[in-house]
């Protein structure tokens, strides 16, 4: 049995929602961000940002970093509220 694909947490929540309203607050179609993203150098299909902005797809930190550079934020501003969140241990940031 194959094993089952992890869930998207959280942060992947927050990252693919702020995705979504980035892209659209620009005006860009999902295939021109994923244009843009692959002319920085990460090969991007339109298909696999829809998949991320659906979250069905986890957008790994290569992905984050060169969708936000896409965007012209700041990685973090893709997290949002995801990195306020409580660490292991019941420590606050």
């Amino acid at each position: 049995m194959p094993p089952r694909p992890l869930e998207i947490g959280p942060a992947g929540q927050a990252a693919a929602h702020a995705i979504e309203r980035l892209r659209t607050t620009r005006g860009y179609s999902q295939r021109r961000l994923a244009d843009r993203v692959t002319a920085l150098g990460r090969p991007l299909t339109f298909t696999q940002l829809s998949r991320i902005e659906r979250r069905v797809r986890r957008c790994d930190v290569d992905d984050l970093v060169s969708i936000a550079a896409a965007l012209g934020v700041a990685p973090q501003t893709l997290l949002g509220d995801a990195d306020a969140r409580p660490r292991a241990g019941g420590e606050g940031t």
